[in-house]
């Protein structure tokens, strides 16, 4: 999987087949193939990995009692758009995604997640709703800076759009 986040965050979807997966793993060519059918089957897994990991860690900040969950999660955002290659490849499969239903059931799950986060903060739905597609916009306008939102900025956006 790792392997293949690598390689859509670096070439995107199209640079992904099962050589350059084996290769990209340091795994013999027909590894990848062993394991995954079909590219498709391929980007589904990586793609389910990506959101469920997104949608646990968002579950474990709405979790958190003490008002502290918005903190840590702008320090997440600020760290995501820094380092930007895993978030580049959840875009790409996020996009994939939005051709491909049959994979959105994953990144239901994601944006459920973050719903529940904005919830344990306002009980506001258009406030809850706004935050939901707030936080992908301020993502991808993060990775086209080169000068990034610090973690500071994000707190401050996501505060003022949950009014707290």
């Amino acid at each position: 999987m790792e392997a293949t986040l690598r390689i859509v965050a670096r070439d995107g979807v199209s640079g992904v087949s099962h050589r350059t997966v084996a290769r990209e793993a340091g795994l013999p060519a027909t590894a990848a193939a062993y394991h995954f059918q079909g590219i498709e089957d391929l980007l589904t897994a990586a793609l389910t990995r990506c959101m469920d990991e997104d949608a646990e860690r968002m579950r474990v900040l709405a979790a958190e009692t003490g008002g502290d969950g918005l903190r840590k999660f702008a320090v997440l955002m600020a760290e995501v758009v820094t380092a930007p290659g895993h978030l580049l490849a959840e875009y790409e499969l996020y996009l994939l995604a939005a051709r491909e239903p049959k994979l959105r059931e994953s990144t239901d799950r994601w944006l459920a997640a973050l719903a529940g986060f904005a919830r344990r903060h306002t009980d506001d739905p258009v406030r809850v709703e706004m935050l939901v597609g707030l936080v992908d916009g301020l993502l991808l306008q993060g990775l086209l800076r080169d000068d990034p939102p610090t973690a500071e900025r994000f707190e401050a956006i996501l505060r003022t759009a949950l009014g707290s």
